[in-house]
């Protein structure tokens, strides 16, 4: 593996951006990120033609592209899933499931597992799964299959967490078993999260106390105050936004696509919670890169079906159903709509959900001696080019 020098761009740090940087790597590390240095002729550079060089992005929530969702089940499901996302600035992905059958959880899980352990570099990184469904409440599934969802018992996600593979770990904080499954997500040491649910301030505030700290994609399938005033009754009660908002560990993530929230809400959600706290994730389904029509989100044979526009999904009664388009894009509109800095976008995107799944001292932003995973983009943003450890990622690229 040759010595790599990013030059002729702008280095996007955590918190500033170095203007005609320079960014050095060998065997596959970073080893300068900052002003121009002499370089050797030896070392390969890389023209970032005016452009910016940035971490490569890092994604938690994301379910398919290119026509394959992770639930298919299969080595080469997995890889296309990979692979589609990689295109879109993608580095280090989480693998995320729906609900399902325990059999179809089951070959999740081990087939992301497989497809891990054969990661090399210039291939897109599996860092862990996203346990997300099947543990929702009922009046929450949202777009996932409603006969795959069911409440947490010890039994089956038992066998689940001892596939040592699964670092993010979502459930309904109302459900009965939740706290339990909280604890045992926290002793592996996973990202706990309450997603899907329905649940008050005081169910969420139990939920804390067992290890959850994140909420996924806010203010979709999440409890509000009217929603809570229907189960409860009055005095209305403080739902997941409010508690997400009050408590400085929590953290959240937003789908940033231009459907799912308006520019005022991703305003509010960024200056709430800052980049220290706010993630931006794809939620994408298999429709990414694909052209409109009907698809299946989950496994491909009994998944829930919605419908793509070319811009998002639809489920059939009108409902939205997950993002049909990569990082990328989040990217560019959060920088766009947002009074968010480059790097606080960029942040958002890279190092905020490394740090939140304790993967950041290996990934998540160009600093000395984290591995070599880079884009190359325009000043549009546009992504160029991608380097995972160093080496170039080309998507028609053998998966053996």
């Amino acid at each position: 593996m040759s010595d790599v020098a990013f030059v002729n761009g702008t280095v996007i740090l955590p918190d500033q951006l170095i203007e005609a940087g320079q960014l050095s790597c060998q065997d596959g590390k970073i080893v300068h990120a900052g002003r121009s240095r002499r370089l050797p002729n030896s070392v390969t550079r890389i023209d970032a033609q005016g452009g910016f060089i940035s971490p490569g992005y890092i994604d938690l929530h994301v379910h398919g592209g290119d026509g394959a969702d992770f639930m298919d089940g299969t080595a080469s499901a997995v890889a296309t899933v990979c692979r589609a996302h990689a295109r879109h600035g993608t580095t280090t992905i989480f693998p995320t499931s729906t609900t399902g059958s325990t059999e179809q959880i089951n070959a999740f899980l081990s087939t992301c597992s497989e497809i891990k352990s054969q990661h090399r570099p210039g291939r897109p990184r599996i860092a862990g799964v996203h346990l997300y469904g099947p543990y929702f409440a009922e009046n929450k599934v949202g777009c996932h299959s409603k006969e795959g969802r069911r409440n947490p018992t010890p039994v089956e996600y038992t066998t689940y967490f001892d596939s040592k593979i699964i670092k993010i770990a979502t459930c309904a904080a109302e459900l009965p078993g939740a706290v339990e499954f909280y604890r045992m997500a926290k002793r592996k040491r996973c990202l706990v999260t309450c997603g899907h649910s329905n649940s008050s301030w005081d169910e969420m505030a139990a939920a804390f106390k067992a290890g959850m700290r994140h909420v996924d994609h806010f203010w979709c399938a999440m409890s509000s105050v009217p929603s809570l005033r229907q189960r409860f009754g009055v005095p209305m009660r403080g739902s997941m936004a409010e508690f997400v908002l009050m408590q400085p560990e929590m953290s959240t993530e937003v789908i940033a696509d231009g459907h799912h929230l308006a520019p005022e809400l991703l305003e509010f959600a960024y200056r709430m919670k800052g980049p220290e706290r706010l993630c931006l994730v794809t939620d994408c389904n298999r429709a990414l890169d694909m052209p409109p029509g009907d698809y299946r989100f989950g496994c491909h044979d009994e998944g829930s079906q919605f419908t793509s526009d070319g811009k998002v999904g639809w489920a059939p009664d009108g409902n939205l159903a997950s993002s049909v388009v990569g990082m990328d894009h989040m990217v560019k509109h959060m920088a766009k709509v947002t009074s968010a800095s480059l790097p606080e976008v960029i942040r958002m995107a890279s190092l905020t959900p490394a740090r939140r799944t304790g993967i950041d001292k290996q990934v998540g932003s160009l600093e000395k001696g984290k591995q070599a995973d880079v884009l190359v983009l325009n000043k549009r943003l546009d992504v160029k080019r991608v380097f995972i450890g160093g080496v170039e990622f080309h998507s028609n690229q053998a998966d053996s």
